[in-house]
């Protein structure tokens, strides 16, 4: 009798040469894709950011001969940080409060020491609190105090979702503070009149721009001194003033490598590379360019006609650490609430 061979080992052949076949192929494929970092930051970042990753691109490939990608996440600075916490998976934060980046220190994906992993607070620019006012600067406003008179319409995010909105608040606490020699009663009422004038609440820094410039809604914009910079130069200076007050507050930028997260990417080298070059000449050249305050002493005096001398409140000086700060004026029945209740 003639036995007929079974197709199926075959077949199974077959089948085991295609995947292997195709598992070559992925491997190839994955092999040829760049590797990608993810950078978390504050809302009004993007444009920044946007001209910062293609010159790190090509300082990258041009120090390690490696083609890199980088993709951005922006929103409010809290509001990034509750994300990562919630799987985000970020390599990387650059955001503008000290706090939420603690936030994840806390919660063991950033390294405890951050803030000793890089120099000037792991802060490689800063900015300070400023006012955008419309074309004559019609209701007349110099300083902290102008923004209490009835009649003047105030813009700014809400402390309470956004770091930018705490800074503003913190800032004219501090102006307070100064002003009326530590008097309680004296910086609350300020303070009342001062939050009594907020016209609209926005959750983050663009929401609060959009609203000032597009919706035509305001007096005065309460923002970093680099957006209300870039704003002039976007909308046109004829249309809009910028005021430096004299006193206001130091408003640092903080960095930190997402360890958990960098180290399941195989990103930590390019995760750490990433943010030494915010401190290359190159790149603080280039944050100077978008209006923020640099700490290379050589950029710093070449754009130095752009930033007005004004006198940088310390959060740490006036409420003793961010920690303090934030139980005591921003936690649920803290000063902010108070305050608005009254």
């Amino acid at each position: 009798m003639i036995r007929l061979s079974s197709p199926r080992p075959l077949f199974a052949a077959s089948a085991v040469g295609l995947t292997l076949m195709l598992g070559a192929l992925s491997s190839a494929q994955a092999q040829e894709e760049p590797r990608e970092l993810l950078n978390s930051s504050y809302d009004i970042a993007r444009e920044l950011f946007a001209a910062v990753n293609p010159q790190f691109i090509a300082w990258w490939e041009q120090q390690h001969d490696e083609s890199v990608t980088v993709k951005q996440s922006h929103g409010g600075s809290s509001t990034q940080a509750r994300s990562i916490m919630q799987g985000l998976r970020a390599d990387v934060v650059t955001f503008n409060q000290v706090t939420d980046v603690n936030v994840l220190a806390d919660a063991g994906l950033v390294a405890e020491d951050w803030q000793d992993q890089y120099p000037n607070n792991a802060s490689p620019y800063y900015s300070t609190t400023a006012f955008l006012v419309r074309k004559g600067n019609p209701k007349g406003i110099e300083s902290w105090d102008d923004l209490t008179r009835d009649g003047v319409s105030l813009v700014f995010p809400n402390p309470k979702t956004s770091g930018n909105g705490r800074y503003t608040y913190l800032a004219a606490w501090g102006y307070a503070d100064q002003a009326f020699d530590g008097d309680e009663d004296d910086i609350e009422s300020f303070m009342q009149r001062f939050l009594g004038n907020v016209e609209v609440f926005d959750t983050g820094g663009r929401g609060a721009t959009t609203t000032f410039v597009e919706r035509g809604i305001g007096d005065v914009l309460i923002t970093f001194e680099s957006e209300v910079n870039n704003i002039r130069d976007e909308y046109g200076s004829d249309d809009y003033e910028v005021v430096v007050p004299p006193v206001s507050i130091l408003a640092e930028f903080p960095v930190a490598v997402v360890q958990e997260y960098a180290e399941r990417n195989a990103n930590e080298d390019l995760a750490k590379g990433y943010l030494d070059y915010l401190y290359t000449e190159e790149a603080q050249r280039l944050l100077a360019g978008f209006n923020y305050r640099v700490n290379d002493e050589g950029v710093a005096a070449e754009f130095s006609d752009r930033f007005p001398q004004t006198e940088l409140l310390r959060v740490e000086d006036i409420f003793g650490s961010w920690p303090d700060a934030m139980e005591t004026h921003f936690s649920s029945g803290g000063e902010l609430d108070q305050l608005q209740r009254r």
